[in-house]
């Protein structure tokens, strides 16, 4: 009786422990996407070509975002690793990635079902995950 208390509650425990599938899939989704805008931006830099990164809205014929002003044979991704990931800008239609080394401040919200990350700039420093309530 006692070993099978003691597996309950391991077991309950365990549970607890479990991570939020969709939470994880937003942090996996905003840490690539973060790599990729810093990518965007280095390009941007290098080329002296300005370049911008949209989200598009979510449907099945439209692909999650689009970096417009790359060259040829430099495109990034353009899709989501899973499904029903969302972005939108805060206060502008587009990021603006370059091709200036300080690019002004600059945040986006990732949504996944009720899950949100922020990610955000300062203009000089990479995009990284923010707290939803430190002002950018």
């Amino acid at each position: 009786m006692l070993v099978v208390v003691l597996i309950a509650v391991a077991s309950s425990l365990a549970t607890f422990a479990i991570r939020d599938p969709s939470s994880t899939q937003l942090e996996n989704e905003a840490a690539r996407l973060a790599s990729l805008l810093e990518a965007a931006r280095a390009q941007s830099r290098a080329t002296g070509i300005a370049v911008r990164w949209e989200p598009r809205p979510v449907s099945p014929d439209t692909e999650g975002f689009r970096f417009v002003g790359l060259t040829p044979g430099n495109e990034l991704p353009r899709r989501w690793l899973g499904e029903g990931v969302s972005a939108e800008i805060v206060g502008q239609p587009a990021l603006m990635l370059g091709p200036e080394p300080i690019i002004g401040r600059q945040r986006l919200v990732l949504r996944l079902n009720d899950q949100r990350l922020t990610l955000a700039t300062d203009g000089l420093s990479p995009f990284t995950v923010v707290a939803e309530e430190t002002p950018q």
